[in-house]
């Protein structure tokens, strides 16, 4: 890692300690626990190993099978268990700063492992012990769960077509075939959205390898193209009765949760982004003619654009814990079956996490495109992967968009209107025609109702 005095500079600095690589990690502000440089310790030989390769795994579409596999055997997948099941009983706010630093290595990691920790939250505050036995084994010996739930076809907003019926002896059974399933083709269980029997919204958890599971890795996206967030079917696959988590019972903070998780990646992102362009910039001997400095190096505006940079990645993961310390406060009162005071917190960390969303996505785009600035034409050249930044960034703030979270906080603001409890997405036209066929309905009653 680059020391951050540079011993060419000037005699004066040349008397000035080298900052440890310990002491680096500070400069991005001071560690979010007493012990979290401790825990963060097991887990950074291990961060710069999947580093190593990163940028080739992505340009030759090489998925992160083996990569996984060694988070789970490091325990990373059971942070925030409790430690009679392996676990480190991480806080939020040290899992979101280890997911920050895990990011910086390759963003495709942790959001494959996204709804592995969201799932992991659902089991810590279950008010059923049964099923909170059963996961905490599950998850103890390693097991990753992923997720299949938008369609991304003609389904309802309020209804998924992937359904469950039973059949001649009266099993249950799964249909259905979803877009997104971010995490599952790595994982042991996938927890799929459904239409139940009743023709209620549910989740029900399926083995992964059962028979009528197929996943692909066809996900087309431009960034985070090493997740497999692509399509999930489901083909008569036998439900177990009890692998069934109802709307109601699921964590109330997960919005804010797995919103917060896409912007840690974001915040990671733009660490290495800072990592990479300072490099760049060190030892670049190429200039033009009408630079400010012999040397890039020590070029006052190309150092500008860095510091810029840098600050962008500062700022971002600032917002990031302020967020987790939210998150944290909520997951409390939800331990200690505080309803009210949990729902309140449940507003207060989604309203939070989307006040950071909004800096945090601007200043890391802005960052990402910003780069190029400190760099010559050469930086376009694909070996680099310097876009990979820009691209995996703006994949990620694509994901619940920032635009109506900065209507729902001015709508907070002036009205005092609390966030909607969860999001959906799906077809709304059959809505619209509804709400047509209604107005139509009405207006013809009213012409015959006599005044």
């Amino acid at each position: 890692m680059t020391h951050f005095y540079h011993p060419t500079v000037n005699t004066q600095l040349q008397h000035r300690p080298q900052i440890t690589t310990s002491q680096l990690f500070r400069v991005w502000g001071e560690a979010v626990s007493t012990r979290y440089d401790t825990l963060a310790s097991q887990f950074r030989p291990l961060f710069e190993q999947i580093k190593q390769h990163a940028l080739q795994r992505e340009q030759r579409h090489e998925l992160p099978i083996e990569q996984i596999q060694w988070l789970k055997d490091s325990g990373f997948t059971r942070l925030r268990l409790p430690k009679a099941y392996g676990g480190y009983e991480a806080t939020l706010p040290e899992l979101f700063a280890l997911l920050i630093e895990l990011a910086e290595a390759d963003s495709n990691l942790p959001q494959i492992l996204r709804i592995h920790f969201g799932f992991t939250e659902d089991v810590l505050v279950s008010q059923d012990p049964v099923f909170q036995q059963r996961w905490l084994e599950r998850l103890a010996r390693g097991d990753t769960i992923g997720s299949a739930w938008s369609e991304g076809g003609t389904e309802s907003i309020h209804a998924f077509k992937t359904h469950l019926s039973t059949d001649e002896s009266g099993k249950i059974r799964l249909n259905g075939e979803k877009y997104y399933t971010t995490g599952s083709l790595y994982a042991n269980w996938v927890e799929v959205g459904v239409t139940d029997l009743h023709g209620e919204s549910s989740t029900v958890i399926v083995p992964r390898h059962a028979q009528g599971v197929e996943i692909l890795d066809d996900w087309n996206g431009f960034g985070q193209q090493l997740t497999a967030s692509g399509t999930a079917r489901f083909t008569d696959v036998l439900v177990d009765p009890s692998e069934f988590l109802p709307e109601g019972t699921r964590f109330k903070y997960s919005a804010a949760f797995y919103q917060l998780i896409q912007l840690a990646i974001i915040t990671g992102l733009t660490r290495a982004a800072t990592y990479d362009v300072s490099a760049a910039v060190a030892k670049r001997t190429r200039n033009y003619s009408h630079a400010n400095t012999p040397l890039v190096q020590n070029d006052p505006q190309i150092l500008q654009v860095v510091g810029q940079i840098r600050t962008a990645a500062y700022t971002a993961g600032v917002l990031v814990e302020k967020v987790a310390q939210s998150l944290e406060r909520t997951y409390s009162a939800a331990l200690d079956s505080h309803s009210v005071s949990e729902a309140d917190l449940k507003a207060l960390a989604e309203l939070e996490s989307a006040q950071a969303q909004g800096v945090i996505i601007q200043l890391a785009l802005d960052a990402s495109t910003l780069l190029f600035d400190a760099l010559g034409a050469s930086a376009a050249d694909k070996k680099y992967g310097f876009d990979r930044y820009w691209r995996n960034i703006r994949t990620l703030a694509s994901h619940n968009p920032r635009v109506f979270k900065a209507r729902i906080i001015g709508d907070f603001s002036v009205n005092g209107t609390l966030p909607p409890y969860q999001w959906r997405i799906g077809d709304t036209s059959k809505i619209e025609a509804q709400a047509e066929q209604s107005t139509l309905n009405n207006a013809s009653s009213a012409s015959l109702t006599p005044t």
